[in-house]
């Protein structure tokens, strides 16, 4: 980050917009983020502060809604993250990943259109663990794979019509689990370094206002508002992704 009168503002302006929108939502702070943070940052400075700043966004969101937490609904979803992460990361060293965004970015863009112009969809019968398991799997994968932390059990939560105390409180916690498990791959790569930790801490407050912010009117807007909001991001987060 060179030029500080131009860069560090649209830095701290990303790093709000960011925040809000996942106080908000729940999720998308790195896809907001990055998008502005790209211009000014290396991959490696925006992929660690993505990690820094979204496990205490996702973290005080966790413990706004923690009376909302049910530990018997998350085990499986953090169960099978824990094993797709790793995965995720292993496939870093071979897979394309022009590919991988173009097959990710279509499936989120395919899933939000069909969505918002239907009756809002809700799976019937039990769903069993083995298949949050497999959910969770999948959400660690991409997770490891493309940052996607919480992105595919926020689709299961969207399908299955939970409320949306109940969804943030799912796809949340098992968000911060990857976002732990990639801070240690990426503190063991030794990827972290002096000029990131200081853009770290010059970010803290513009952050946590935002997150305040997003969370403030997250407790204003009903359930459909909430829907078309989480409809509405995972389509932008698509076309982030695939372009």
């Amino acid at each position: 980050m060179d030029g500080i009168a131009t860069e560090l503002p649209l830095f701290l302006l990303a790093t709000f917009a960011g925040a809000f929108v996942a106080g908000l939502s729940g999720f998308a702070f790195g896809l907001i983020a990055a998008s502005l943070w790209l211009y000014v940052l290396t991959p490696l400075q925006s992929a660690s502060l993505i990690v820094g700043f979204g496990l205490l966004v996702q973290g005080y969101s966790v413990w706004k809604l923690r009376a909302a937490l049910d530990w018997r609904r998350l085990w499986p979803f953090i169960a099978g993250a824990v094993i797709g992460v790793p995965a995720g990361v292993s496939l870093l060293t071979w897979a394309d990943p022009k590919s991988v965004r173009i097959a990710v970015g279509a499936i989120l863009i395919a899933y939000s259109l069909y969505a918002f112009f239907r009756p809002q969809l809700k799976l019937v019968g039990t769903v069993t663990p083995a298949a949050d398991i497999a959910v969770g799997f999948v959400n660690g994968l991409l997770g490891g794979l493309a940052g996607l932390a919480g992105i595919v059990v926020t689709i299961w939560c969207n399908l299955r019509g939970l409320p949306k105390d109940v969804q943030r409180a799912t796809f949340q916690p098992v968000a911060v689990v990857v976002f732990v498990m990639a801070a240690l791959w990426l503190g063991a790569k030794g990827a972290l370094s002096l000029d990131t930790a200081k853009l770290f801490a010059l970010g803290l407050p513009f952050l946590f206002v935002g997150t305040w912010s997003g969370l403030k009117l997250f407790g204003r807007i009903d359930e459909a508002t909430f829907r078309k909001i989480v409809l509405a991001l995972l389509f932008v987060s698509g076309a982030a992704v695939l372009f």
